[in-house]
């Protein structure tokens, strides 16, 4: 890695891990379940579902990569958090949300991302007509 590929990951891991910090500060549920985690999750998942597409379509420098999937997107999006809500929610024997916490994070980012990619094919396919 050179140091504009170092530099373009550093940015990109400060902008994605303040964005996080600013969206999961003050802690959301709903019905119990906690949300920001999941919003952030989802969102990440459905920017790098669209990057994965336009970086292929638009033969993106890999430096583009490290700035937006590596970087923004790995800092920004967060697997620890969303096992440690779902630990706490099994320590405090709420089982039912410790399923469908585990369901809405993995499905709805799993959503995103093809979702995301969905998008990213429908912007190429109008660009290329």
């Amino acid at each position: 890695m050179n140091l504009i590929g170092f530099a373009l990951l550093a940015v990109g891991a400060i902008i994605g891990a303040f964005l996080r910090y600013v969206m999961v500060a003050s802690p959301r549920t709903l019905a119990g379940m906690p949300v920001n985690v999941l919003a952030v999750n989802v969102a990440g998942s459905f920017v790098l579902g669209l990057f994965s597409v336009l970086a292929v379509a638009l033969n993106l420098d890999s430096n583009y990569t490290l700035f937006v999937a590596t970087g923004f997107c790995g800092a920004f999006t967060t697997m620890s958090s969303f096992a440690l809500e779902t630990s706490n929610l099994m320590d405090s024997n709420r089982y039912i949300l410790v399923a469908l916490n585990i369901i809405a994070n993995v499905g709805l980012s799993l959503g995103a991302v093809l979702g995301g990619k969905a998008v990213g094919n429908e912007v190429m396919e109008r660009i290329v007509r």
